[in-house]
C-alpha cells in the first residue's frame, strides 16, 4: 500500500496514476485524510493493491481458524482479478463441512472482511485440500454428461443447486457445445443451472 496527498482528490489520483501506470478509474484506494483550512486544503488517499488484498486475506483466515483451536497453512495467488486461497490443516473435514456449506461460510466470510477492509469488492475463490478442485472436475463431467442427453432428446435439464463459482464451471465447460445454450435460474440457494437445447 501507498500514500498519496495533493489538494484535491482528482490531483491525488493524478499522482498515484502517473507513479504506477495505472489510469485513474481502475485505482482502488481508500480517503485517508481530508483536510480544509481557510487558506488550503490537502487530501491524503492510500492506494492499495490485488496482492495487498491476497495478503490481508490469508492472514485474516488463518487468524480466524487459529482462534478456533485449528493450526492450519494457508497459501494464495491472484489470476486476473480473482484472488484463489487454499486451506490445509489435520482437521480438513471440519473446514469443509457437509456439503462443503462450511467452506462456503469460510468463503464469504473472507469475502465481507476484504471488501470492507478495502472498500473494493475482490472475487476469492476458497479451496481447502483439494476440495473444490476435485469438486469441479466433478460439476465439468456432470455437465457434459447432461449436455449430451439433452443433444439427443432435445429436452432441457435442469441441475440441482449449487454455489456461484460451480455454476460458472458449467457455463465454462459447456461454453461453444454444439445446440447447447445454458442459464442461471432461481434465487439464493436454489439457484441452478439451466442446459437448454438450441436449433
Amino acid at each position: 500500500m501507498k500514500q498519496y496527498t495533493a489538494k484535491s482528490l482528482e490531483k491525488a489520483l493524478e499522482q498515484a496514476s502517473e507513479e504506477l501506470g495505472i489510469p485513474s478509474e481502475k485505482i482502488e484506494y481508500t480517503l485517508i485524510e481530508e483536510k480544509k483550512g481557510l487558506f488550503s486544503k490537502s487530501v491524503t488517499i492510500e492506494v492499495s493493491f490485488v496482492e495487498d488484498a491476497l495478503e490481508y486475506a490469508k492472514n485474516y483466515l488463518k487468524n480466524s481458524i487459529e482462534s478456533l483451536g485449528v493450526p492450519c497453512e494457508i497459501d494464495g495467488y491472484v489470476d486476473g482479478d480473482i484472488l484463489h486461497i487454499t486451506i490445509n490443516s489435520e482437521r480438513n473435514p471440519i473446514l469443509i463441512g457437509t456439503s462443503g456449506k462450511t467452506l462456503q461460510a469460510l468463503n464469504e466470510l473472507v469475502r465481507l472482511a476484504v471488501s470492507a477492509h478495502f472498500k473494493h469488492r475482490h472475487r476469492i475463490l476458497l479451496d481447502v485440500g483439494g476440495y473444490k478442485e476435485e469438486r469441479y472436475e466433478k460439476v465439468a463431467r456432470l455437465a457434459h454428461r447432461e449436455a449430451r442427453s439433452v443433444q439427443r432428446t432435445k429436452t432441457s435439464a435442469k441441475l440441482n443447486p449449487m454455489t456461484p463459482d460451480e455454476r460458472r464451471i458449467v457455463h465454462t465447460t459447456l461454453k461453444g457445445m454444439a445446440h447447447i445454450a445454458t442459464e442461471s435460474e432461481g434465487d439464493g440457494n436454489n439457484r441452478a443451472v439451466v442446459i437448454k437445447y438450441i436449433d
